[in-house]
């Protein structure tokens, strides 16, 4: 049995007002370090994970090593956690794309899986690293019962939980997932239930 403890890294700059950070190495603001510890804490205290995997940016890794500090557990970045590549949106607001290519902007927001980013990825290109990150945990933690937590972005968790729900690629806007959220999943061989998803309990009292 295999239990994936999914998370998001805390919060950063550009998620209010909404900016298109994608692969800019932000560090988390205080607020992210504080939603960092306090799910580090719960983490900790609710499971006993082997291992914490993160995507290679400054923001997960953060993140993941309040996690590993808490269970006293070692961390490792996997390069196909990292976040989707926004091209030429990249650093952009979403008013600024808007009124640049709003047709363009619109399709995202309605239909990504019809979309190449300018310059950047399609739905499908996360998605296929997405379900690589999912066969590197299986290969590695599927023989004996084992936690692992993941450490991702907003759109690369999006997309792994599709392929765990079996959901389409137009099920992408479907899925939430908050800073620091907890989503926990459990993988018995060919069983796949998902236990919860963007738990937010532990951040309670955080402003």
């Amino acid at each position: 049995m295999t239990r994936i403890v999914l998370t998001r890294h805390g919060h950063v700059a550009g998620i209010e007002p909404e900016r298109f950070r994608g692969r800019a190495d932000l560090p988390l603001t205080a607020l992210g370090a504080s939603q960092a510890k306090a799910l580090a804490a719960r983490v900790a205290h609710e499971w006993s994970p082997s291992i914490v995997y993160t995507s290679p940016l400054e923001r997960c890794v953060a993140t993941g090593a309040a996690i590993a500090r808490a269970c006293g557990i070692r961390i490792e970045a996997l390069a196909d956690l990292i976040d989707i590549d926004f091209g030429r949106w990249q650093g952009r607001t979403v008013q600024q794309v808007r009124r640049s290519s709003p047709k363009l902007l619109a399709a995202w927001q309605q239909t990504p899986q019809l979309i190449r980013i300018p310059g950047g990825d399609s739905l499908q290109d996360v998605i296929a690293r997405a379900a690589n990150v999912l066969r590197i945990v299986l290969e590695r933690h599927s023989k004996e019962s084992d936690t692992v937590v993941v450490v991702g972005h907003d759109n690369v968790n999006r997309a792994l939980l599709m392929q765990l729900l079996d959901q389409p690629a137009g099920a992408f806007r479907r899925i939430s997932q908050a800073p620091c959220s907890i989503t926990e999943i459990e993988i018995v061989g060919e069983s796949i239930r998902v236990l919860r998803v963007n738990d937010t309990e532990h951040l309670h009292g955080l402003a």
